[in-house]
């Protein structure tokens, strides 16, 4: 789990700029929906990313699925 802190810079239209406390030199552009309703230009946010295993593996094996299901369809089709 990563945790870093970053202050919102700025608005443009939909997209939230946020600057990475540590390094901020280092922007991050998302859309503004995502943002606490409340959040203004100066509002320091606390961001955590968290990578799923568990996620990754089950869309892994999904893709392999499909991608086994087209490859039979088209062997079917010579």
């Amino acid at each position: 789990m990563e945790n870093m802190l970053t202050t919102l810079d700025r608005i443009e239209e939909d997209t939230a700029v946020l600057l990475v406390r540590d390094e901020e030199s280092v922007k991050i552009n998302i859309p503004l929906f995502l943002l606490p309703a409340e959040s203004k230009e100066g509002d320091v946010l606390d961001i955590t990313i968290d990578r799923d295993v568990h996620e990754t593996e089950d869309t892994k094996e999904r893709v392999s699925s499909l991608l086994e299901k087209l490859k039979n369809k088209n062997l079917g089709m010579k």
